[in-house]
């Protein structure tokens, strides 16, 4: 069962955006890192292409490492660990260690 997934609202509890909320892009798991929305900004150099005719620099997100991120819990409002239970349908979730609270699974996309 993942920590974080795609879709996730997620807090960084540390380095030089802590305290900053978004939702996860996307999640690269073999190098333990992630990608959320408009955290972590980082300015790239391109060249002109038929895609980018304009070329110059552009800002991007960059990715943060999985340890410093954890998910936020709507009931406690913070970043919490998670735990695995299961419910009464046998399926596997993810909960608050705090509250005991369901994480929510984002939508498939």
């Amino acid at each position: 069962m993942a920590h974080i997934r795609q879709g996730d609202t997620v807090v960084v509890t540390k380095g030089r955006e802590v305290g900053k909320r978004g939702k996860v892009k996307r999640v690269y798991r073999k190098a333990g890192r992630v990608e959320i929305e408009n955290v972590m900004m980082v300015q790239r150099h391109t060249r002109p292409s038929q895609k980018n005719p304009q070329g110059g620099i552009m800002e991007k997100e960059g990715t943060v490492a999985l340890p410093n991120v954890a998910v936020v819990c709507e009931t406690c409002d913070r970043g919490v660990r998670s735990k695995a239970v299961v419910s009464e349908a046998g399926k596997k979730q993810r909960a608050c260690v705090r509250c005991g609270t369901e994480i929510s699974t984002p939508a498939a996309s």
